[in-house]
C-alpha cells in the first residue's frame, strides 16, 4: 500500500465568490477519468448535489463516488479530516487516492487552509500545497469585488482564475472583468471554465514556477481600470524593482518581521532576487504568514538582473515597505543600488 501513493500528496484549494460556479467545475473535474484517485474535502453533500453519485458510503463522513473519487464532509477542523483521511489511507481502509481537493466555502479566507498543511506536525510530512483556483462569475463580479472584500482576498491568492458564465454574460464583461482581476493579482493566469477541465487542476502545480521564470509575471503593463466602491482603495498590487544585489541575511530578516507584523494585510508576496555571491536569481512566494521554501532558478528571465518582488497588500501604503526594505538592507554587508516601486496601475 506505502508504494500506491505519492510521498507528498498534492493539496488543491477551490475556492471563490456565493454562487461563483465552485460546485460545477467541482463536478467536471471529477467526471474526468486522470481524477478518480482524487479525494475530495467539502462541507456537506447536500450542499453540493453530489448525492446523486454515491456508490458506496464507507461511513458517516465519506463515501466513494462513481468515477472513483473518494468525498468527504468537513463537519470540525480542517486538519483532523486530512489526518483522518491519512490514517486511513494506511490502513488500507480508503482507496489510496494521489491529490486532495478541498472545496471551500463562498466566504471562507483561503490562508487558513493553506496554513494547515505547513502549521501541523504530521500533514507537513506528508502534503504539500499544489495551488489555490479561484472562480469569478462573469455575470456579477463586477459588483461584488467593489462591495465585499472576501472574493477580492480570493483573487489575490489564487493560482489560476476560471472566469465561470461567460457563455451568458453580455459584450464586454469578460474583457471588463479580466481587467478588475488583473488590478488585484497581476500575474496568475486566467482561463475560462469552458476550457479543457483537467489542465485547470494540473495548471496549479505549474504556474508558480512559470510566474516566476517568465519576466512578465513581474511586471502588468496595462492592468485595466482602477477598481471602484468602498474597498477599492485597500487591495492593490505593485512591484518592488531592485537594481544591486541583495544580501540573504538581512532580506531573510526583513520579510519575517514584515510578514510577523502585517501578514494579514500582505496577502502574497513573489519575486526574483539578485542575490550577493549567486550566479542566478533566488524565487520567493508567499501567502500571508507563509512562505513557501525559495526556489533557485537556472536563469535569469529575459536577462533581466534586477530584484523584483510583487506585493498584493491590503491597506498597506507600497512607500512604507519600501523604507522598511531600505533600511534592512542597509543592515547587510552588501551596498543595494537604489531601487523604486512601479504601481500596477494604469
Amino acid at each position: 500500500m506505502a508504494d500506491a501513493f505519492p510521498a507528498f500528496t498534492p493539496v488543491t484549494l477551490l475556492t471563490g465568490f456565493l454562487g461563483s460556479g465552485k460546485t460545477t467545475l467541482l463536478r467536471r473535474l471529477l467526471a474526468d477519468p486522470a481524477l478518480c484517485n482524487a479525494a475530495v474535502l467539502i462541507n456537506e453533500f447536500g450542499e453540493v448535489g453530489l448525492d446523486h453519485h454515491l456508490l458506496e458510503r464507507i461511513d458517516e463522513d465519506m463515501v466513494l463516488l462513481q468515477s472513483g473519487c473518494l468525498c468527504c464532509t468537513v463537519r470540525g477542523e480542517l486538519v483532523d479530516a486530512i489526518r483522518d483521511l491519512h490514517s486511513k489511507r494506511e490502513r488500507g481502509i480508503v482507496p489510496p487516492f494521489d491529490r486532495i481537493i478541498i472545496e471551500s466555502t463562498g466566504l471562507a479566507d483561503p490562508f487558513p487552509v493553506l496554513s494547515t498543511l505547513k502549521a501541523d506536525p504530521v500533514l507537513r510530512h506528508h502534503f504539500r500545497s499544489s495551488g489555490v483556483i479561484a472562480t469569478v462569475d462573469t455575470v456579477n463580479a463586477g459588483t461584488q469585488l467593489a462591495a465585499y472584500r472576501e472574493p477580492m482576498r480570493q483573487v489575490a491568492v489564487a493560482d489560476l482564475l476560471v472566469l465561470t458564465k461567460a457563455d451568458i454574460a453580455e459584450a464586454g464583461q469578460v474583457a471588463q472583468i479580466t481587467a478588475m482581476i488583473r488590478q488585484i493579482n497581476p500575474d496568475a493566469p486566467i482561463v475560462l471554465a469552458s476550457d479543457d477541465v483537467i489542465s485547470l487542476l494540473e495548471d496549479t502545480t505549474t504556474c508558480r514556477a512559470e510566474a516566476m521564470q517568465s519576466p512578465g509575471g513581474f511586471y502588468c503593463d496595462d492592468p485595466g481600470p482602477v477598481l471602484a466602491g468602498e474597498h477599492s482603495g485597500r487591495i492593490r498590487s505593485f512591484v518592488l524593482v531592485s537594481e544591486g544585489t541583495i544580501d540573504w541575511t538581512a532580506f531573510g530578516i526583513w520579510l519575517t518581521m514584515l510578514l510577523n507584523r502585517h501578514g494579514d494585510r500582505i496577502l502574497r508576496v513573489k519575486g526574483i532576487l539578485n542575490i550577493e555571491g549567486e550566479d542566478f536569481p533566488v524565487a520567493i512566494h508567499g501567502v500571508q504568514h507563509l512562505v513557501h521554501t525559495p526556489v533557485h532558478m537556472q536563469s535569469w528571465p529575459g536577462g533581466d538582473r534586477r530584484s523584483r518582488i510583487v506585493f498584493i497588500v491590503d491597506g498597506i501604503e507600497p512607500a512604507a515597505i519600501e523604507r522598511s526594505f531600505d533600511a534592512f538592507n542597509r543592515l547587510g554587508v552588501t551596498q543595494v543600488a537604489p531601487r523604486r516601486i512601479e504601481e500596477m496601475q494604469p
